[in-house]
């Protein structure tokens, strides 16, 4: 019996895997990797504002690549299976999760040392901006009927990074440089916007209630 359980597992493992959208997320970490890395193809040596803007936007750029994946073209057909959706969710965060820890880890080492932020601070950062493009991928696959949402996703997502520093009041700012009074303040915010991405995300693995569901004009 135990066998035929790990049998099972590793079998909803693997078809699990196949449906990643690996080449939107390899898109999103190799973008980003060239942008952080490209003082060093210029031999140039960036300053902590210029490290810790660099390293904003490789997070934003890799968590676009992340907005697709809970995209899956056969949704419909994937529905009435008896895996449940949080479960098939579940595994495609936690099979992208090491990925994400790796790609970061060398996003970080290209900045060299004398312009990069505090790490702790800047990881938050990333961690939340990653989670909240999953959650948003969450909430679309929760009350619609698109198999793959992540395109709409991902410009929803690009157009808010890009708007929120210009958009957001001052005392409630999340893009605030090294050495700024606001730097602690903001990264509690930071927190705040992680932890509620995360419920947010895990509320919307559950499975649909159909009344709810908002449908394409056809």
């Amino acid at each position: 019996m135990r066998r035929s359980d790990g049998g099972a597992r590793g079998a909803l493992l693997a078809a699990v895997a196949r449906t990643v959208p690996w080449r939107a997320v390899g898109a999103g970490a190799v973008v980003g990797l060239l942008i952080v890395g490209l003082p060093r193809l210029l031999s140039a040596t960036p300053d902590a504002w210029l490290g810790l803007t660099l390293l904003r936007a490789a997070a934003l750029v890799f968590a676009l690549g992340l907005a697709f994946l809970l995209d899956d073209p056969a949704r419909r057909l994937t529905t009435p299976v008896p895996t449940r959706r949080w479960v098939r969710s579940g595994l495609r965060v936690a099979l992208v999760a090491p990925v994400a820890a790796l790609w970061w880890t060398a996003a970080v080492a290209l900045v060299p040392a004398p312009g990069r932020p505090p790490v702790g601070a800047v990881t938050l950062e990333a961690a939340a901006t990653a989670v909240l493009a999953v959650a948003a991928a969450a909430v679309a696959v929760r009350f619609t009927d698109e198999p793959e949402p992540g395109p709409s996703v991902a410009a929803g997502f690009l157009t808010l990074g890009l708007l929120a520093p210009l958009l957001l009041p001052a005392r409630w700012d999340l893009f605030v440089a090294v050495g700024d009074p606001n730097w602690q303040a903001a990264h509690m915010r930071w927190a705040v916007l992680l932890a509620a991405a995360a419920l947010l995300g895990a509320a919307c693995t559950v499975e649909p209630v159909r009344g709810f569901r908002l449908r394409p004009a056809t």
